[in-house]
């Protein structure tokens, strides 16, 4: 499989000096996808950058992991997503301008740009799956436990990233290879999601062991209507796991296949979505048409005039 190099971002990157330190600091967001289920509206422009409500559903992302506590975040990228960097980068002529004008409030919407982590970039050249775009940040990661955060999925939360740090800490306390988000699906949805086998001996709240996943099961056939939700976090054994990874009739390295490899021989985990908590999905237009209304409902200047306005539509 190809590797690909970090690339620096808005700040520099050294491994000069290594630091001591406790807890999980790192990220890497898979972002390189061609996003086919969106076209012809992600022709030229990401499916991560599609707006949800005022913000791309990838701000959502990178917000969320700022505030579980990360600061090193490595997105993954592909052809025609140049998008994402500069929605991130810095735009001083902008600032001036809307300065010049007096346009504090605007100038406020883009306090993001000083978002408090470091930003690095990488290309999946070629589309061979979720599991060699990560193995893409095997340098990156330096031989850390990481988190693995899909860019087109958004994670809502009592507050941002509470659920993000709780899924980080139980990877920590289980000691686990691998630790993977989950959110309960209706039965016929379970068609659709990589579905979790737990353990039976091994259920504690919303924690439990993992025995088994299977990928897009039969109705029947399910072991359990809990979906995989779009969140990880790894341990380093995940890239040997890559490398021993078969790839599809497609081509292409699926990260459950790799995780099924890992149960071989370790522990994984899985954290179930708790009350409140759910997964927002902008992969597909049925799904992204969902997410954009939930969050345009939410907006504190707008949400209630279109509340209103979709009310007297829908009458």
């Amino acid at each position: 499989m190809e590797r690909g190099g970090v690339r620096e971002g808005r700040t520099p990157y050294t491994r000069c000096l290594k630091e001591v330190k406790v807890g999980i600091h790192k990220a890497v967001i898979p972002a390189a996808g061609l996003g086919t289920r969106l076209l012809p509206a992600t022709k030229s422009q990401p499916k991560e950058m599609l707006p949800v409500g005022r913000k791309p559903a990838i701000q959502y992302v990178v917000e969320e992991l700022e505030a579980a506590g990360i600061t090193q975040i490595l997105i993954i990228t592909g052809q025609k997503k140049r998008a994402i960097e500069d929605h991130f980068d810095r735009d001083p002529a902008l600032i001036r301008r809307l300065q010049e004008t007096g346009n504090h409030k605007l100038i406020g919407e883009l306090e993001y740009e000083e978002v408090g982590v470091q930003l690095f970039y990488t290309r999946q050249s070629k589309q061979l799956g979720t599991a060699h775009a990560i193995s893409l940040a095997e340098n990156f990661s330096d031989g850390e436990p990481f988190v693995v955060c899909l860019g087109d999925s958004i994670i809502k939360s009592e507050y941002p990233g509470a659920f993000l740090k709780r899924l980080m800490d139980t990877h920590e306390k289980r000691n686990a290879s691998a630790t993977i988000a989950f959110q309960e699906v209706k039965s016929e949805d379970v068609v659709k999601y990589g579905i979790a086998s737990p353990d039976p001996e091994h259920i504690e709240g919303l924690q439990f062991k993992l025995k088994g996943l299977v990928e897009k099961p039969a109705i029947d056939e399910a072991p359990s209507k809990l979906a995989i939700s779009a969140r990880y976090v790894f341990s380093p054994e995940i890239f040997n796991a890559i490398r021993k990874t078969t790839p599809t009739t497609n081509g292409e390295y699926q990260i459950t296949d790799s995780i099924r490899l890992l149960m071989e021989q370790s522990e994984v985990w899985g954290l179930k979505l708790g009350e409140g908590e759910k997964r927002y999905d902008v992969g597909g237009f049925e799904s992204y048409f969902k997410t954009f209304v939930t969050f345009a409902l939410a907006d504190e200047e707008a949400g209630e005039s279109f509340k209103k306005y979709v009310t007297d539509l829908l009458s």
